[in-house]
């Protein structure tokens, strides 16, 4: 008897300490954008202008072209700082359906109108250009914050229509001829 009771003290006492260590995690708040919808953070808002894939960068010279690993994923963005002080820009990251995450590259040879990995936007300025990821070819969105703060993300939705029209672009357009309408009879 005298062990059944202290087998259930035990218990107890394990259940109690357990419990109290088990505190509930504070879940981050998730909030994702659409592109082309204005992303608060702070001082900062963000917005996703365009995207584009390519396949290389830096033009027909093999020995300026770059080649990814996947494919290059070009994410034009406007950041505002709409504060009273200069802010820097924060790194960005691609996050696809499943969770990998792709970090910007820090070399944006052959992009014109690279945002850079050192950036500053002073007060009630706008910065913007393209922001350089290597990834495959998915849905994505633009994750805006670290691992600390709230997940504050823009969708980035997979379209080829650049590469599209940088392949009709090899094409020499040709002139249509005008559309006649046959008299009515």
């Amino acid at each position: 008897m005298l062990s059944m009771r202290y087998l259930a003290v035990i218990s107890l006492t394990a259940m109690v300490f357990l419990a109290g260590c088990s505190g509930k995690e504070v879940k981050k708040e998730a909030k994702i954008f659409a592109a082309g919808e204005k992303a608060q953070v702070a001082d900062l808002s963000y917005v996703v202008i365009d995207t584009q894939f390519a396949t290389t960068l830096g033009g027909n010279d093999p020995a300026t072209q770059r080649t990814p690993k996947d494919r290059f994923v070009m994410v034009q963005v406007a950041v505002s700082n709409g504060g009273s002080n200069e802010s820097n820009i924060p790194g960005m990251t691609l996050i696809d359906d499943a969770g990998q995450v792709y970090p910007e590259l820090a070399d944006g040879t052959g992009v014109t109108k690279w945002l850079g990995m050192v950036r500053k936007v002073g007060p009630t300025e706008t910065e913007q250009g393209i922001v350089l990821f290597d990834a495959p070819a998915k849905h994505f969105r633009l994750r805006l914050t670290d691992d600390i703060e709230d997940d504050i993300s823009i969708d980035v939705p997979l379209s080829y229509v650049h590469e599209q029209m940088r392949d009709m672009g090899n094409v020499a357009p040709t002139e249509s001829a005008p559309i006649t309408i046959p008299p009515k009879r």
